[in-house]
């Protein structure tokens, strides 16, 4: 009889449900892996309201993925049940991106739970050489969190950070509590502060590294940093609204540098005198490019304490509690893994 698994699909926008498969076979260069425990990310729920313009649907969502290798594709040598992390970004190697180091940014990008199907899911077969393994310091609840701790280490080598720096980080959730756990816990900031709107946010910002947080539902954040006679040197925008780009220039020091995270389609209006007069550097960021074994470094050193930013488990069965409790939960969650 055929073995069959769960997967949890996205089968159009706006229906998420848990389908029996068969189990997958790894293609030539592909290991098969058996998840143990995986992260709901944000995008993911941008995939299942169909509002991500990368995603193909039906979909195995789930890029956020840690578990044991279960079976090997011809040509890969590997330790069958050896524990490991998956980097989503699978890239053609070849293209002008790639050549310079910037598979993230692959002219054939294929991200794993976006344009092919990720590790929501009892087994998955991925790339073997996105594959990374984990040492025994690393634990299970630690494991997930490499990736969204690779969009921390992506933006911060774009920017540079320097222990001299003030920064300032917009946003207080998920992915802006990597970014502070790094700027702190890694280069060591001078200050860090952090703005968003909710104050149980900002409460585990201070939990993760803030120095000072700034309630912008309260107060002003120019009037704020005036205040308190900082002027911020490093400017990370892990909220994603418009008008954040156009603030954080008029805010910024001379020299500052500003990385973008996120994926907002509206227009920031932008004065590009004041851009060129304190002659900013603004960065993008997406994904990232091979960062994984960074992070691993980070964790396994204790250097980062990425188990602080888990608020919430459940099982695959459970799902929709899962979905309903990271959407619509902001003030008491934060990471939501799902055991399998």
């Amino acid at each position: 009889m055929e073995e069959r698994v769960k997967s949890l699909v996205v089968e159009r926008p706006g229906r998420l449900s848990i389908e029996t498969r068969a189990i997958p076979e790894p293609a030539s260069g592909e290991i098969r892996i058996k998840v143990e425990r995986a992260g709901i990310c944000g995008s993911d729920i941008h995939i299942l309201h169909g509002s991500n313009p990368f995603a193909r649907y039906p979909r195995v969502i789930g890029h956020e993925f840690f578990g044991r290798i279960d079976k090997l594709g011809d040509g890969v040598h590997a330790r069958l049940g050896a524990r490991i992390v998956v980097d989503p970004v699978v890239a053609c190697g070849t293209c002008y991106p790639c050549s310079v180091g910037r598979p993230n940014v692959c002219a054939q990008l294929a991200v794993l739970g976006v344009h092919r199907d990720g590790g929501f899911s009892e087994y998955a077969c991925v790339p073997a050489e996105n594959a990374h393994l984990l040492p025994d310091s690393v634990g299970d609840d630690q494991a997930p969190l490499v990736e969204p701790f690779s969009i921390a280490a992506n933006i911060t080598d774009h920017t540079s950070v320097f222990a001299s720096d003030i920064a300032l980080v917009y946003g207080a959730g998920p992915i802006g509590l990597t970014v502070i756990q790094v700027l702190k816990h890694v280069y060591g900031v001078k200050e860090l502060i952090v703005t968003d709107r909710i104050d149980q946010r900002l409460e585990a910002a201070r939990n993760n590294g803030a120095d000072r947080v700034i309630n912008t539902a309260q107060t002003a954040l120019p009037a704020a940093l005036a205040d308190a006679g900082v002027t911020p040197t490093l400017i990370i925008d892990a909220a994603c609204h418009p008008s954040i780009l156009a603030e954080a220039i008029e805010i910024a020091s001379p020299a500052a540098r500003i990385g973008l995270l996120g994926f907002s389609a509206e227009p920031s209006t932008i004065v590009q005198q004041k851009v060129t007069a304190k002659e900013l550097a603004i960065h993008a960021s997406r994904l990232n490019s091979g960062k994984f074994a960074k992070v691993i470094d980070w964790f396994a050193s204790g250097t980062l304490q990425p188990e602080r930013l888990i608020t919430h488990r459940f099982g695959l069965d459970d799902y929709a509690i899962a979905f309903d409790t990271f959407e619509h939960n902001p003030t008491e969650c934060c990471k939501v893994q799902l055991i399998f």
